[in-house]
């Protein structure tokens, strides 16, 4: 950024003011100044060593003046000095959160949306840098994507995972594998239906990222049906704003309890980002426990909530196809709504193995492959 020679500069009691590149005047901290000098951060592990905490008095300048395009201070008292930027205090002059390449324009699809569904080789993602990239986009902007060319083994699962994070243990464990179980603990391990849903909500924090990998699919039926809860609440939000505001704001609890475990938490059904957009939807209706909300207060929330419902089931929103062995779906849990039709346990072999990782993870890893962050080089 070229400067406006010389910027003007005033020293105050608690800050500084400092006249930009865009003609106005900023105010910075002293405090904010001394606490983010580039000689607070350790070159190798980029995190910060400078301790604020020891400093006996409040940090003020001995000396401030401005030259080569920097602000340059001396600190009273320990005569250190520290170099900024200008440019760089310009991107934090209006106090808004830096910003970040992982939040990426949400895509919104319908029932139709199976054969442009985003598809990439296994082998690809695992070697090449442009196929990764566009396999990471495709989840944040579309939320799902399908795999292909999948090894049949464990071990091709826990690859594909580690290409964004490492598998997340929930209570089920670090995987879990959809078949028929002789005691199951989940109508996942039956031949049942399996209605509409997003994984484990009676978890404090439920799992970003879910990976279901099919190993064998020769039943007759259990078609999958995914839902991109994003669209609906949208359409919520559009159609019945009062039902999305019950919905977005309402925390309701989950829970899954059996001989072993007793998970408990509270979730919005609908969630929203810091912009207030939709970020994704939690719901599940065989993991909902009893609301325990007051009486009168359920007069607004149960229609509001059952009309939720009713729209994931429209037909306009079903994504309706059959996962095929040697294919893994990763799909957003906290945005993609998905269930299976039931199937005949007898006609053959139906097994998936999943795993999760977090949403964190996905977005460090773009914004690693996008090459931005406070320290890209």
């Amino acid at each position: 950024m070229a400067t406006i020679a010389p910027p003007a500069l005033h020293l105050l009691d608690h800050g500084l003011e400092l006249t930009l590149g865009d003609g106005a005047r900023h105010y910075f901290n002293y405090y904010w100044l001394r606490d983010n000098c580039a000689t607070s951060f350790d070159p190798e592990t980029r995190e910060r060593v400078y301790d604020i905490f020891a400093e006996a008095l409040p940090p003020r300048p001995d000396k401030a003046e401005c030259s080569d395009d920097a602000l340059h201070v001396v600190w009273a008292g320990s005569g250190h000095r520290s170099a900024y930027p200008l440019a760089w205090l310009a991107d934090y002059a209006g106090a808004q959160p830096r910003p970040d390449p992982a939040i990426l324009p949400r895509r919104h699809w319908f029932a139709d949306h199976y054969p442009h569904m985003a598809r990439f080789a296994f082998a690809a993602v695992s070697t090449e840098r442009a196929a990764l990239k566009g396999w990471v986009h495709a989840l944040l902007t579309d939320g799902v994507a399908i795999l292909t060319g999948m090894p049949d083994s464990d071990d091709g699962l826990t690859a594909a995972a580690n290409l964004i994070g490492f598998p997340r243990p929930t209570f089920f464990g670090a995987y879990f594998d959809v078949r028929m179980h002789a005691d199951p603990d989940n109508l996942a391990y039956t031949a049942k239906a399996l209605e509409l849903h997003t994984d484990v909500p009676a978890e404090d924090l439920a799992p970003g990222v879910q990976f279901l990998h099919c190993r064998r699919n020769s039943v007759e039926g259990g078609d999958s049906l995914f839902v991109d809860g994003a669209a609906v609440a949208a359409e919520l939000r559009r159609t019945h704003p009062e039902d999305f505001r019950l919905l977005s704001e309402t925390l309701v609890p989950f829970y899954n309890e059996h001989d072993a475990y007793d998970m408990r938490a509270r979730q919005r059904v609908i969630e929203l980002d810091d912009h207030g957009d939709v970020s994704g939807v939690t719901i599940s209706q065989h993991m909902a426990d009893v609301f325990d909300h007051d009486q009168h207060f359920l007069d607004a929330y149960y229609p509001a909530f059952c009309r939720f419902g009713r729209m994931l089931q429209d037909p306009r929103f079903v994504m309706r196809f059959r996962l095929n062995a040697g294919e893994c779906i990763v799909f957003d849990n906290h945005r993609v709504v998905h269930a299976r039709a039931a199937f005949v346990a007898e006609s053959g072999e139906r097994h998936l193995r999943g795993t999760y990782t977090d949403r964190g993870e996905l977005r460090s890893r773009w914004r690693k492959l996008a090459g931005e962050g406070r320290f890209a080089r």
